[in-house]
C-alpha cells in the first residue's frame, strides 16, 4: 500500500501559474508548470512563475514533468525551470513539444530531456505508471493524465470541454475515460475556471459565426489580436478568410513560427498563398494577426497606439478585434485601450465574455467528468477560490460526499495513506517569482515597492559637491525632481528643501570627516517628513555627494 501526497505549487485561488505535485511513496510526479500574467498593480512585471524550490530540492526523486498542453498558463514556466534544472525530464505530446521547442529556442536555452509521448500509451515508472488520454481543448494534442498507483488512479484533467464536433487532434476519448473510471479512481483533480457557469460550454466557445460577421461588416484593414496557442480559434478565422479575397499577415516571429509549423504538420489547414508579408501590411482589406506571447496583455496594441511599433501605424479606418473574451483581470486594461482607440477614431470589437466562452469546462461538463470517473476523492484545481467552491458544489450535486471534497490553497498537502484520507497539517513553501521581460531572475518585492513609490509619488534627487579637504559645501545642494511637483509652480518649496539640506549637511559634518551613510539617512528622514507635511506625498529621496 502507498503513502500519497498531493499539493499545488501554483494554480489554486488564482488564474494561471498551474503546477501540481503528486508524491507516491518516494516518487514525485509534476503536472504542468505554467505562468501567470501580471496585472496593472505589478509595475513593469510581465509575468509570474510559481516558486519551484521544492522541485530543485527533491530533483533526485522527480520522475518527470508532464505537460497537458501548450498554453503558457500550463507550460510557460518550463524555460525558466529547465535552465536551472537541466536534468529534469519533460513529457508532452507532439504539438506540445513543438510549441515548447520554439519557446526554448527563442529563449536560447539548450535542453535535451524533452520526451514526446502518445495518447493512450502507458509509461511505466516501477510500480506506478502514467497513462495520457486525449481531451478536447483549443490547442491540438491536449491530454489529461492518469497516474496509476497500487491504491487506485490519481487523475488530472488539465483543461477540457465536451464537444463532439471537434475531431482529429482535438477529439476527446470518452471511452478511455469511462474505462479508467471503471478501474477505480482514488482522486480526481479537475479544473474550476468555469465552474460557476451553468450548462455546458459547447457550443458557446465557437467563434466562426462571430468571425464571419466581422469580416462581412468591416471592409477595411482588420488588426486581429489572437492568443498564439489557441490554434482552433485561428483555424476558425482561417476557414472564414478562405471564403474571401483577403490576405492574412502574421506579425511576430513566435506567432509566425507556431502558425507555419502547425500548417506544415497539418494541425492547421490553410492555403499559404493567402499569407502575405510586410508589403501587404497597408493593403485596404488585409487581416493582420498579432499576439502578446509572454508579454503583458495587450502590450502589442499599446505599442501601436503609442506609435512605437516598427511596422504598424494605426489608421482611423482600421478595425481592432480582440479575438477572445476579456477576463476579469484584463478588463481594466482593455477598457483603457478601447478608450484610446475610440479617441483615434478606430472601431474596436471585443468578444463578450458572457456570450463567447473559452475552452474550459462549465458546471455540466464537470459533473459529466465526475460521473465518468467516479472518484473517491475530488480536488478542485485551476481557478480562483470561488471557482473552486463552485466546482465542489457541482460535485455535491452529482452525489459526492462533502467530506471527500478537498478545497485547498497553494502549498496545502493532501495526504492519502493506504487509500484513505488522513489529517495533514503539512505545508510546502510556495511563493511567486516576478519576472520583468528583460530580467532573467526574480525582480523581488523591494524592486517592486520602489517602482510603486516612483509611480505614485515621484523622485527627489539632492546633489551636493563638498571640498575634499575642508568638507565644506562648494556647490549645491541642487534639487532635481521627476514626477513629484511642477518646478515653476513650486519655487518656494524647492528653496525650503535646499535650506533644510544645507542645515542637515552642516550639522552632520565634522572637520575633515563625513559619515556619508549617517548624512544620507538624516536627509531622507527629515526631508521625507517635511515633504509629506507639505504635499502629503512620499517621493523617493536619493542623495548624491561628491568631493573635489
Amino acid at each position: 500500500m502507498s503513502k500519497i501526497k498531493i499539493f499545488s505549487l501554483g494554480g489554486l485561488n488564482e488564474n494561471g501559474k498551474n503546477m501540481y505535485v503528486v508524491e507516491v511513496d518516494k516518487d514525485i510526479f509534476i503536472f504542468d508548470a505554467g505562468l501567470k500574467y501580471a496585472d496593472d498593480k505589478l509595475l513593469g512585471i510581465d509575468y509570474i512563475l510559481p516558486n519551484y524550490d521544492y522541485v530543485k530540492e527533491n530533483i533526485k526523486r522527480v520522475k518527470g514533468l508532464f505537460l497537458t498542453h501548450g498554453h503558457n498558463e500550463n507550460m510557460g514556466a518550463v524555460p525558466d525551470i529547465v535552465s536551472e534544472i537541466p536534468n529534469i525530464k519533460v513529457y508532452g505530446t507532439k504539438f506540445t513539444i513543438e510549441v515548447l521547442k520554439r519557446e526554448l529556442e527563442s529563449c536560447e536555452i539548450k535542453f535535451d530531456n524533452l520526451i514526446e509521448i502518445k495518447p493512450h500509451k502507458k509509461i511505466n515508472f516501477g510500480e506506478n505508471s502514467i497513462f495520457p488520454i486525449s481531451v478536447t481543448h483549443s490547442i491540438p494534442d491536449s491530454v489529461m493524465y492518469v497516474l496509476n498507483t497500487k491504491d487506485g488512479a490519481i487523475v488530472y484533467t488539465g483543461d477540457f470541454v465536451f464537444d463532439p464536433t471537434m475531431m482529429g487532434p482535438y477529439k476527446m476519448d470518452i471511452g478511455k475515460i469511462a474505462y479508467v473510471g471503471k478501474q477505480g479512481v482514488l482522486c480526481l483533480l479537475s479544473e474550476s475556471f468555469y465552474a460557476e457557469k451553468k450548462g455546458h460550454t459547447s457550443p458557446y466557445h465557437r467563434t466562426a459565426k462571430k468571425v464571419r460577421e466581422i469580416l462581412s461588416r468591416n471592409e477595411n484593414r482588420i488588426i486581429y489580436n489572437v492568443f498564439s496557442a489557441h490554434i482552433y480559434n485561428i483555424q476558425e478565422l482561417f476557414n472564414e478568410v478562405a471564403k474571401t479575397n483577403r490576405k492574412v499577415v502574421i506579425m511576430g516571429k513566435t506567432l509566425q513560427g507556431i502558425i507555419n509549423n502547425a500548417i506544415d504538420l497539418k494541425y492547421l489547414k490553410f492555403d499559404k498563398k493567402k499569407i502575405g508579408d510586410l508589403s501587404n501590411i497597408n493593403d485596404k482589406d488585409v487581416i493582420i494577426l498579432v499576439s502578446d506571447d509572454r508579454e503583458k496583455s495587450f502590450s502589442n496594441i499599446t505599442r501601436m497606439i503609442n506609435g512605437y511599433d516598427k511596422y504598424i501605424k494605426i489608421k482611423d479606418t482600421d478595425t481592432v478585434v480582440f479575438a477572445e473574451a476579456i477576463s476579469d483581470t484584463q478588463e481594466r486594461s482593455a477598457v483603457k485601450i478601447a478608450d484610446k482607440l475610440a479617441k483615434m477614431g478606430v472601431k474596436t470589437i471585443m468578444f463578450d465574455k458572457k456570450e463567447q466562452l473559452l475552452y474550459h469546462a462549465s458546471s455540466e461538463d464537470l459533473m459529466l467528468m465526475i460521473n465518468l470517473l467516479n472518484p473517491k476523492y475530488y480536488f478542485p484545481v485551476k481557478g480562483e477560490y470561488r471557482f473552486q467552491v463552485a466546482n465542489a458544489n457541482a460535485a455535491i450535486e452529482v452525489g459526492m460526499d462533502k467530506d471527500n471534497i478537498l478545497l485547498k490553497q497553494n502549498g496545502d498537502v493532501v495526504e492519502i495513506v493506504d487509500g484513505n484520507l488522513v489529517e495533514s497539517f503539512d505545508k510546502v513553501k510556495t511563493d511567486e517569482i516576478l519576472i520583468d521581460g528583460n530580467v532573467v531572475s526574480d525582480v523581488g518585492e523591494a524592486v517592486l515597492k520602489d517602482r510603486e513609490v516612483l509611480s505614485e509619488n515621484g523622485i527627489v534627487i539632492i546633489s551636493t559637491t563638498l571640498d575634499k579637504k575642508t568638507k565644506k559645501i562648494i556647490s549645491g545642494p541642487e534639487v532635481i525632481t521627476r514626477g513629484f511637483v511642477y518646478v515653476k509652480d513650486s519655487i518656494e518649496l524647492l528653496t525650503e528643501i535646499k535650506k533644510q539640506c544645507v542645515e542637515i549637511i552642516n550639522n552632520n559634518i565634522d572637520t575633515n570627516h563625513v559619515e556619508y551613510v549617517k548624512l544620507k539617512n538624516a536627509i531622507r528622514e527629515n526631508l521625507g517628513k517635511y515633504l509629506y507635511q507639505e504635499t502629503e506625498c512620499k517621493p523617493m529621496i536619493i542623495t548624491v555627494f561628491q568631493e573635489v
